[in-house]
């Protein structure tokens, strides 16, 4: 989720954006003003549909919506320690709760609602909003860094577990037992996050450099990729895709990467080709190299990627399927929502059909870019193969009309700093073909010299 200071205003008039985020299955977007919030209904690439406006609650900084219910949990600069849950259809306050101090992030799903201060995390049963535990024995968390798997058959908590170096914590908000504890980085955190089935953990450190992907609840690290090698970036937001096919990292500079997750029996069972028997040697020879090399040499870089057309603007992004296509959106804080294509199959970088703004009625086409021009060949051929792909959906058996019955948060039967212009992309651009190659074979044969030589492995 994205939080700002309101001030920037470009687009939005006297409204300012002061928060930003996307509901657990990517089809809600929620934005939080100066004079209230909004939601908007994320179905449709040509229209931005408003869902919902309030201008009562000024100043608000956190607003998170679930699933694609009526239910939405907001809280304002003007009782930075109050959290109120409105079913926002009947025009209802639901409950308020108070804490002992101000209220950082929220986190919800079917199962439990998170409140997350900065010393103190509240775990609340969502259906009649008693609390259930309070973790107390924590590090200090000035930003309410904390992420909560969605997925109806599990709950997971993680939060961070130091506060000298990147360990995080899981913990099983269903059971209220510790699950595991992850050495994820060596520089604090910066930002993590649960795919849609709960069964991986993404995150990055301070640095920005490095995002690892860990298995859930093991906590063995799965895939490890490089964003860059020069500069050190804030990573701004963490994101898998549905079907956890890709992970989507955006950051303080103008470069938005997607990761590809491919599994490892994919990667293992390459054709019989001369460049798959040379991956499979440089792969052998790895082991052979210094630990921290090795590494490095096992981190896969952006498979595709955006270049913003945005100086020093906050933005926070997500993947997901829109009309059977998947596709890239990403909410700036200059007040629009953009719209990029992404191709599943060849990646590189992403195409911009759409710019919607976030405070006009009316959309807005972008006059940077020719959104008339048509596609790329290798765009088009992925549209065909798309065709017999499901296309994300919510989660059967949960009602548009989620709301307050009862006295219930749930009803029972609904529940199955300044400006920066960093050249990031020249830096360390995506993946292709040849210079996966071109590396392999450099790497390899450095390395067999190594092995020819007396076996010195660190000549290389």
């Amino acid at each position: 989720m994205y939080r700002g200071d309101g001030e920037n205003t470009e687009g939005g008039g006297s409204a300012g954006l002061t928060c930003c985020s996307y509901n657990q299955d990517c089809t809600s977007l929620a934005i939080g003003t100066k004079i209230g919030y909004k939601l908007f209904s994320l179905g449709s690439v040509e229209q931005l549909d408003l869902v919902h406006e309030n201008n009562e609650i000024p100043d608000v900084y956190i607003v998170e919506r679930l699933f694609s219910s009526s239910l939405v949990v907001v809280v304002g600069h003007i009782k930075p320690r109050q959290m109120n849950i409105y079913h926002f259809k009947k025009g209802t306050e639901i409950c308020n709760y108070s804490y002992s101090s101000n209220i950082l992030s929220v986190r919800l799903n079917r199962q439990r609602l998170i409140v997350c201060l900065e010393e103190s995390i509240y775990i609340h049963n969502i259906k009649d909003m008693k609390l259930l535990k309070t973790l107390i024995e924590i590090p200090p968390n000035l930003t309410g860094l904390c992420a909560l798997s969605f997925n109806h058959s599990n709950s997971y908590l993680a939060y961070p577990g130091s506060c000298d170096v990147g360990e995080i914590v899981v913990y099983d908000a269903n059971s209220l037992k510790s699950v595991c504890v992850i050495p994820a980085h060596d520089s604090l955190l910066a930002a993590f996050t649960f795919n849609s089935m709960g069964s991986k953990l993404a995150s990055a450190s301070e640095k920005g450099t490095v995002i690892r992907v860990f298995s859930i609840p093991e906590g063995q690290k799965l895939y490890e990729f490089r964003r860059g090698m020069k500069r050190y970036v804030n990573i701004s937001s963490l994101v898998f895709s549905m079907d956890s096919q890709f992970l989507c990292a955006s950051s303080n500079t103008e470069t938005v990467h997607i990761f590809k997750l491919e599994q490892v029996a994919d990667r293992m069972d390459d054709p019989p080709t001369w460049t798959g028997y040379m991956g499979k040697m440089f792969m052998a020879a790895t082991n052979y190299l210094p630990t921290q090399v090795s590494d490095m040499m096992n981190q896969d870089r952006a498979f595709a990627n955006v270049r913003l057309n945005l100086s020093g603007q906050r933005n926070v992004c997500t993947l997901s399927t829109i009309q059977k296509l998947p596709r890239l959106l990403v909410a700036s804080s200059d007040g629009h929502l953009y719209i990029y294509n992404l191709d599943p199959q060849d990646g590189g970088e992403c195409v911009l059909i759409k710019r919607h703004s976030l405070f006009e009625s009316k959309s807005e086409e972008n006059k940077e870019n020719d959104l008339g021009s048509p596609l790329p060949q290798s765009y088009a051929a992925t549209v065909a193969k798309l065709s017999a792909v499901p296309s994300a959906s919510t989660v059967p058996g949960y009602s548009e009309d989620g709301g307050a019955l009862r006295g219930e948060v749930i009803p029972e039967h609904e529940f199955a700093t300044g400006p920066v212009c960093l050249d990031d992309e020249n830096e360390f651009p995506p993946n292709t073909f040849n210079d996966v190659t071109w590396k392999i074979h450099i790497v390899l044969w450095r390395s067999m010299t190594c092995f020819a030589i007396l076996q010195v492995p660190y000549c290389l």
